[in-house]
Protein backbone atom coordinates (compact mmCIF):
# COMPACT_ATOMS: atom_id res chain seq x y z
CA UNK A 1 0.00 0.00 0.00
CA UNK A 2 1.67 3.01 -1.01
CA UNK A 3 1.33 5.86 1.35
CA UNK A 4 1.17 9.72 0.82
CA UNK A 5 1.67 12.57 3.40
CA UNK A 6 -1.01 15.31 4.39
CA UNK A 7 -3.36 16.48 6.74
CA UNK A 8 -6.56 19.05 6.16
CA UNK A 9 -7.90 20.71 9.21
CA UNK A 10 -9.68 22.49 6.62
CA UNK A 11 -12.21 21.65 4.16
CA UNK A 12 -10.34 24.41 1.58
CA UNK A 13 -6.66 22.70 2.54
CA UNK A 14 -8.73 18.95 1.15
CA UNK A 15 -10.17 20.87 -2.10
CA UNK A 16 -6.37 22.24 -2.86
CA UNK A 17 -4.94 18.74 -2.38
CA UNK A 18 -7.62 17.62 -4.78
CA UNK A 19 -6.76 20.03 -7.47
CA UNK A 20 -3.04 19.72 -7.63
CA UNK A 21 -2.75 15.79 -7.19
CA UNK A 22 -5.71 14.34 -9.39
CA UNK A 23 -5.93 17.14 -11.69
CA UNK A 24 -4.84 14.90 -14.45
CA UNK A 25 -8.52 13.23 -13.72
CA UNK A 26 -10.46 16.40 -13.48
CA UNK A 27 -11.23 17.16 -16.71
CA UNK A 28 -14.60 18.41 -19.04
CA UNK A 29 -17.52 17.55 -17.22
CA UNK A 30 -17.15 17.54 -13.21
CA UNK A 31 -19.63 16.35 -10.51
CA UNK A 32 -18.78 17.06 -7.02
CA UNK A 33 -20.76 15.40 -4.65
CA UNK A 34 -20.24 16.58 -1.15
CA UNK A 35 -19.13 19.81 -2.65
CA UNK A 36 -19.72 22.44 0.41
CA UNK A 37 -18.95 25.58 -0.62
CA UNK A 38 -17.46 24.64 -4.15
CA UNK A 39 -14.05 25.46 -3.55
CA UNK A 40 -12.34 23.07 -5.82
CA UNK A 41 -14.80 24.69 -8.70
CA UNK A 42 -12.36 27.75 -9.41
CA UNK A 43 -9.14 25.74 -8.35
CA UNK A 44 -8.90 23.85 -11.68
CA UNK A 45 -9.61 25.64 -15.18
CA UNK A 46 -11.04 24.86 -18.32
CA UNK A 47 -13.50 22.56 -16.34
CA UNK A 48 -17.47 22.43 -16.34
CA UNK A 49 -18.55 22.39 -12.89
CA UNK A 50 -21.27 20.79 -11.25
CA UNK A 51 -21.56 20.86 -7.24
CA UNK A 52 -24.37 18.83 -4.78
CA UNK A 53 -24.26 19.07 -1.34
CA UNK A 54 -27.07 19.51 1.43
CA UNK A 55 -25.50 22.46 2.45
CA UNK A 56 -23.23 25.19 1.57
CA UNK A 57 -23.08 26.76 -1.88
CA UNK A 58 -23.70 24.39 -4.38
CA UNK A 59 -25.50 23.95 -7.73
CA UNK A 60 -28.09 22.15 -6.25
CA UNK A 61 -29.02 21.16 -2.88
CA UNK A 62 -29.86 17.28 -2.58
CA UNK A 63 -30.06 14.97 0.43
CA UNK A 64 -28.76 12.16 -0.73
CA UNK A 65 -30.45 10.00 1.55
CA UNK A 66 -34.02 10.70 0.08
CA UNK A 67 -33.33 10.46 -3.88
CA UNK A 68 -34.54 7.44 -5.85
CA UNK A 69 -31.57 7.82 -8.29
CA UNK A 70 -29.20 11.51 -8.97
CA UNK A 71 -30.84 13.44 -11.33
CA UNK A 72 -28.15 13.01 -13.91
CA UNK A 73 -27.87 11.12 -17.82
CA UNK A 74 -25.54 7.73 -17.77
CA UNK A 75 -22.16 8.80 -18.36
CA UNK A 76 -22.88 12.63 -18.23
CA UNK A 77 -19.86 13.33 -16.48
CA UNK A 78 -16.31 12.97 -17.23
CA UNK A 79 -15.16 12.83 -13.92
CA UNK A 80 -16.85 12.54 -10.71
CA UNK A 81 -15.55 13.48 -6.71
CA UNK A 82 -16.54 12.43 -3.73
CA UNK A 83 -14.63 13.23 -0.80
CA UNK A 84 -15.30 11.81 2.67
CA UNK A 85 -18.90 11.73 1.84
CA UNK A 86 -20.01 7.96 1.81
CA UNK A 87 -19.95 7.24 5.19
CA UNK A 88 -22.34 9.91 6.26
CA UNK A 89 -25.00 7.82 3.93
CA UNK A 90 -27.12 4.91 5.10
CA UNK A 91 -27.63 4.02 1.69
CA UNK A 92 -23.65 4.08 0.87
CA UNK A 93 -23.88 1.29 -1.48
CA UNK A 94 -26.65 2.54 -3.43
CA UNK A 95 -25.13 6.06 -3.85
CA UNK A 96 -22.06 4.34 -4.85
CA UNK A 97 -23.53 2.76 -7.85
CA UNK A 98 -24.86 5.99 -8.80
CA UNK A 99 -21.98 7.87 -8.97
CA UNK A 100 -20.61 5.13 -11.23
CA UNK A 101 -23.64 5.53 -13.27
CA UNK A 102 -23.28 9.48 -14.14
CA UNK A 103 -19.83 8.78 -14.48
CA UNK A 104 -18.33 8.48 -17.73
CA UNK A 105 -14.79 8.68 -16.88
CA UNK A 106 -12.59 9.16 -13.49
CA UNK A 107 -14.36 8.55 -9.84
CA UNK A 108 -12.13 10.54 -7.53
CA UNK A 109 -13.15 9.25 -4.12
CA UNK A 110 -12.10 8.98 -0.67
CA UNK A 111 -13.01 7.34 2.85
CA UNK A 112 -11.72 8.28 6.28
CA UNK A 113 -10.11 5.33 8.62
CA UNK A 114 -12.48 5.99 11.33
CA UNK A 115 -10.13 3.52 13.71
CA UNK A 116 -7.34 5.71 13.26
CA UNK A 117 -9.54 8.90 14.30
CA UNK A 118 -11.14 7.63 17.59
CA UNK A 119 -7.83 5.88 18.50
CA UNK A 120 -6.90 8.92 20.85
CA UNK A 121 -9.89 9.36 22.11
CA UNK A 122 -10.58 5.57 23.30
CA UNK A 123 -7.29 4.51 24.15
CA UNK A 124 -7.03 7.63 26.79
CA UNK A 125 -10.69 6.92 27.88
CA UNK A 126 -12.36 10.60 27.51
CA UNK A 127 -13.32 13.50 24.77
CA UNK A 128 -15.61 12.97 21.71
CA UNK A 129 -15.02 10.62 19.65
CA UNK A 130 -14.76 12.37 16.11
CA UNK A 131 -18.34 12.73 14.53
CA UNK A 132 -19.99 9.35 16.78
CA UNK A 133 -20.95 9.40 20.57
CA UNK A 134 -24.43 10.49 21.88
CA UNK A 135 -24.64 14.54 21.87
CA UNK A 136 -27.32 16.32 23.81
CA UNK A 137 -28.94 17.76 20.59
CA UNK A 138 -30.15 15.28 17.54
CA UNK A 139 -26.98 16.43 15.28
CA UNK A 140 -27.71 17.53 11.84
CA UNK A 141 -25.12 15.28 10.01
CA UNK A 142 -22.88 12.12 11.70
CA UNK A 143 -20.96 9.03 10.14
CA UNK A 144 -23.41 6.28 9.72
CA UNK A 145 -20.27 3.39 9.22
CA UNK A 146 -17.27 2.74 11.72
CA UNK A 147 -14.41 1.32 9.19
CA UNK A 148 -10.81 0.73 9.40
CA UNK A 149 -8.50 1.11 6.38
CA UNK A 150 -8.36 -2.16 5.43
CA UNK A 151 -12.05 -2.42 5.34
CA UNK A 152 -11.99 0.41 3.01
CA UNK A 153 -9.90 -0.84 1.05
CA UNK A 154 -11.72 -3.88 0.79
CA UNK A 155 -14.52 -2.14 -0.63
CA UNK A 156 -12.68 -0.45 -3.51
CA UNK A 157 -10.76 -3.41 -4.62
CA UNK A 158 -14.11 -5.26 -4.67
CA UNK A 159 -16.06 -2.69 -6.67
CA UNK A 160 -14.83 -3.97 -10.31
CA UNK A 161 -16.79 -7.23 -9.31
CA UNK A 162 -20.19 -5.51 -9.02
CA UNK A 163 -19.50 -2.45 -11.65
CA UNK A 164 -17.99 -1.85 -14.85
CA UNK A 165 -14.33 -0.01 -13.23
CA UNK A 166 -11.31 -0.65 -12.48
CA UNK A 167 -8.97 0.41 -10.45
CA UNK A 168 -6.56 3.60 -11.36
CA UNK A 169 -5.00 4.40 -7.69
CA UNK A 170 -5.72 3.44 -4.28
CA UNK A 171 -3.56 4.86 -1.46
CA UNK A 172 -3.82 5.97 1.79
CA UNK A 173 -2.37 9.09 3.86
CA UNK A 174 -0.98 9.64 6.94
CA UNK A 175 -0.40 12.86 8.80
CA UNK A 176 3.31 13.95 7.95
CA UNK A 177 5.72 12.71 10.83
CA UNK A 178 9.18 12.18 11.35
CA UNK A 179 10.74 9.55 9.85
CA UNK A 180 11.96 7.92 13.55
CA UNK A 181 8.46 8.32 14.88
CA UNK A 182 6.71 6.26 12.02
CA UNK A 183 9.80 3.67 12.40
CA UNK A 184 9.17 3.33 16.20
CA UNK A 185 5.77 3.19 15.39
CA UNK A 186 6.01 0.49 13.05
CA UNK A 187 8.61 -1.83 15.26
CA UNK A 188 6.18 -1.66 18.42
CA UNK A 189 3.19 -3.18 15.87
CA UNK A 190 5.77 -6.10 15.40
CA UNK A 191 6.25 -4.83 11.39
CA UNK A 192 2.25 -5.69 10.47
CA UNK A 193 2.04 -3.28 7.85
CA UNK A 194 -1.64 -3.30 7.76
CA UNK A 195 -2.31 -2.67 11.62
CA UNK A 196 0.10 0.32 11.82
CA UNK A 197 -2.02 1.29 8.64
CA UNK A 198 -5.48 0.91 10.34
CA UNK A 199 -3.70 3.08 13.50
CA UNK A 200 -2.05 5.76 12.17
CA UNK A 201 -3.30 6.33 8.38
CA UNK A 202 -6.01 8.70 8.04
CA UNK A 203 -7.62 8.39 4.72
CA UNK A 204 -8.06 5.96 1.83
CA UNK A 205 -7.75 7.45 -1.41
CA UNK A 206 -9.04 5.49 -4.92
CA UNK A 207 -9.37 6.84 -8.61
CA UNK A 208 -11.64 4.13 -10.53
CA UNK A 209 -11.79 4.31 -14.25
CA UNK A 210 -15.16 3.47 -16.04
CA UNK A 211 -14.27 0.73 -18.32
CA UNK A 212 -18.62 0.42 -20.37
Amino acid sequence: MIVEFGHFPERSLRSKYIARRFGQYIKGQVLDVGCDKAILKNLVPDIHYFGVDVDGAPDLILNLEEIDELPFANSQFDCVICADVLEHLDNLHFVFGELVRVCGGHLVMSLPNNWANARRAIERGYGRIGHYGLQIQKPVDRHKWFFNLEEAIQFMEAQPQKFPVRVVECFSMERPRPALVRWLRQALLAGNRMRYLNRFAHTLWTVLKKTA
